[in-house]
């Protein structure tokens, strides 16, 4: 006899459906699973025959085939017991009617009860689109949550689950409230941040209009507290956001939780290739840049990183995406970040500083340089210089707090989305229909400099548009020019 189950598998980001299908056969006992599984998908045959037997099922006697179709997708994880079970449920004729057309998701105890919390989301996504329900675990469960158009049931055991199907039991109740991540790892509030008016203002614009920043400066100057203090500036994540930051974070198996705030990732320089763009052996996997999507990513002590990650950035900070090849296909992985790094501006640091002379050589000064090639400086909308401080300056008073600078960037937010998108994200095409007063025009060509490149150019427009919108201006005057064109200095 024949059964199929829905269950889904992540592709990239994107959920797709996979048919689980069982077909049981008389003659000699087997049970083999087919289409592409890694090894844990080839353990549930011990699982779900340990859970047959604990929920009072007797295993079919003959021959069982499995297959997770479409057959050349690879299959991975363990979440794929309770559909494969039920589909064993289904061919061996042990219901007195057959299972309705339902989606399922979750791993088997030995026990028989359903666990796991990693895909649920993914799977409520598949079962949507098919206007089928979806079983998923009580924690895979609360994570989808409620008031959304998920038909999600929560089952406890794979008997539960097969009540559930059939209509006669009532799925677990879902609590309202999902569990939350802890907020990003910055927590530093820009009240604390003494001095560095120019730091403090980058700051404050690239928060505005999701421009990408880089600040260089002595050891100690206060690069990384200013890095940190960025997201507690942006607005909280939108329920699509959210949504997808989720899927991210299930596709690299980590971060199960629903994000509490925007993700801020901050990678050593000494990791590889395939951890900050992604890849890995066997299913591609999200990199930083992709964990990084709808949030930030912190490159700290930049000039440290091989120049081979770095410039891998560069296709990724222009579109938004990155393309993971692989012999089976490509992958692509969502990371619309923004881009914040800190470096020193010679090996030693000291290089510029007014406290402290330099010590490095013009041939190690050049090599250091060198790791940061001209394309990825030209992609990075704000570049700044940030002083070492006197001891003395330590004891300013405080400035603006983060909560009040969140209320100016969130306003200006809100005139870039009557436009339909972030300046960050201006196309040539959309800043040439942007409002450009004639002393503005000539402002902007009386700073521009003639080994500026076109990128750069409009680069500097979508600076002068995010800094008008912080003023709450209709139209871009040449002072915002000038300050758009210091910022890129």
């Amino acid at each position: 006899m024949f059964s199929s189950i829905t269950s889904c598998a992540l592709v990239g980001v994107e959920p797709r459906p996979v048919v689980v299908e069982a077909h049981v056969t008389g003659g000699v006992g087997g049970f083999s699973i087919v289409g592409l599984p890694d090894a844990a998908v080839r353990e549930a045959k011990e699982r779900v025959k340990a859970a047959f037997a604990m929920s009072g099922h007797r295993f079919p006697r003959g021959r069982v085939v499995v297959n997770l179709s479409p057959a050349d997708l690879p299959k991975a994880g363990s979440s794929y017991d309770l559909p494969i079970a039920l589909g064993i449920i289904g061919a061996a004729g042990l219901l007195d009617r057959p299972l309705p057309g339902i989606v399922a998701l979750g791993e088997l105890a030995l026990d028989g009860s359903v666990r796991g919390d990693r895909g649920g989301l993914a799977a409520a996504m598949v079962a949507r689109d098919r206007s089928r329900p979806c079983l998923l675990s009580i924690a895979a469960a609360r994570q989808v949550g409620t008031g959304r158009p998920f038909d999600v049931r929560a089952v406890r055991s794979l008997n539960h689950a097969v009540q559930v199907a059939l209509g006669s039991a009532d799925p677990e109740p879902i609590e309202p409230v999902r569990p939350a991540l802890p907020a990003a790892p910055a927590g530093v509030d820009l009240s604390e941040v003494r001095g560095q008016s120019v730091a403090r203002r980058a700051l404050e614009v690239a928060a505005a209009g999701g421009h990408h920043l880089l600040l260089s400066g002595s050891p100690g100057a206060g690069k990384t507290m200013l890095a940190r203090c960025l997201p507690d500036l942006l607005p909280p994540l939108t329920a699509a956001e959210r949504d997808e930051v989720t899927l991210v974070r299930t596709a690299a198996g980590i971060d199960r939780a629903e994000p509490a705030g925007r993700p801020f990732r901050s990678p050593h320089h000494s990791a590889s290739l395939a951890a900050i763009v992604g890849g890995g052996n066997g299913i591609a996997r999200p990199g930083e840049v992709a964990l990084a999507h709808h949030g930030v990513l912190f490159l700290d002590e930049l000039g440290e990183f091989p120049p081979a990650v770095l410039d891998a950035l560069r296709q990724p900070l222009e579109d938004g995406e990155v393309s993971v090849a692989r012999s089976m296909g490509t992958v692509r992985f969502p990371c619309r970040f923004q881009l914040v790094a800190a470096t020193n501006p010679c090996p030693c640091g000291f290089r510029d500083d007014r406290l402290r002379a330099c010590v490095c050589s013009d041939r190690r000064l050049e090599r250091y340089r060198n790791r940061l090639s001209g394309p990825l400086l030209d992609r990075i909308d704000i570049r700044v210089s940030v002083p070492r401080l006197r001891i003395g300056d330590l004891g300013a008073p405080e400035g603006e707090p983060s909560s009040v600078v969140r209320q100016r960037v969130v306003a200006a937010r809100q005139r870039q989305a009557a436009r339909g998108r972030l300046n960050r994200e201006l196309s040539r095409r959309d800043l040439d229909d942007l409002r450009w007063p004639a002393a503005t025009v000539g402002a902007l060509a009386h700073g521009a400099s003639e080994t500026m490149t076109a990128r750069g150019w409009d680069r500097v427009r979508r600076l002068a548009r995010t800094i008008a919108d912080l003023a709450g201006a209709d139209d871009v005057a040449p002072d915002h020019v000038v300050e758009a064109l210091e910022l890129r200095a």
